[in-house]
């Protein structure tokens, strides 16, 4: 029997071209960022549309997109062209590499951002959708930027975050929102969370909306309306 080489891994820095989408106005007028990722298998065009209703002439929102495109679909004989695609943040393979990879994105990309809008004059809002919320959780945790609030829908905190010692995400809001009738998100996945975070006493908001796993206009509606200096004292 042939012996099998040796297998060993390796990695190398590669340049890659990221893309995101932005709706609202110009610098000169912008009074809030809203970072909006998309859950798996989402595309940053198609999932900025839900945010529609945040226009307001002061507003922008801002849609990155994870790197990895693919097409969602089972594989056919028919032609690429017309078949869906989709993106998502990371796999379980090469998984530290991939999140390594989409931190740095992310990083690159605010500071692409706020090298024209002054920081200190907006109010900056990261929400996360689904698979989502993992990315923006280790993105804020592991880079230290500052942001206003964070709002985890559909989703929650990686296992891997940690929540002792306080200063989570440098004291921003924490904001969880799920539907009632979340199929992925169910009342035991919410409650073990709450736990977590009691136990360490993060603070943080719950709110809930009549659906399922999907964004909700009228509990968007009531985020952006939300003053977000007013911090909360605790979690409920």
């Amino acid at each position: 029997m042939r012996q099998r080489p040796n297998l060993t891994e390796h990695h190398i820095s590669v340049s890659r071209t990221a893309r995101f989408y932005t709706t609202g106005p110009g610098d000169e007028k912008v009074e809030r960022v809203w970072v909006v990722c998309h859950g798996y298998s989402q595309l940053a065009s198609e999932f900025i549309k839900y945010f529609a209703p945040l226009e307001d002439g002061n507003t922008l929102v801002v849609a990155p997109e994870a790197l990895s495109r693919f097409y969602p679909n089972r594989f056919s004989a028919d032609k690429a062209e017309g078949r869906r695609v989709g993106a998502s943040w990371m796999t379980r393979e090469d998984r530290l590499t991939e999140i390594k990879d989409y931190v740095d994105y992310l990083t690159n990309l605010y500071e692409h951002l706020f090298s024209t809008i002054d920081r200190s004059k907006v109010e900056l809002n990261v929400l996360g959708f689904s698979q989502g919320c993992a990315t923006v959780s280790r993105w804020i945790s592991e880079s230290r930027k500052p942001v206003d609030r964070i709002i985890l829908w559909a989703g929650g905190l990686p296992p891997e975050i940690d929540l002792t010692g306080g200063g989570l995400f440098n004291g921003a809001q924490l904001v969880y929102v799920v539907g009632t009738g979340d199929e992925l998100v169910t009342e035991a996945v919410i409650q073990k969370e709450e736990i977590r975070l009691r136990e360490h006493a993060v603070p943080y908001r719950l709110i809930r909306f009549d659906g399922g796993h999907q964004l909700h206009r009228e509990t968007l509606l009531r985020l952006a309306g939300e003053n977000t200096s007013e911090r909360d004292s605790g979690a409920r």
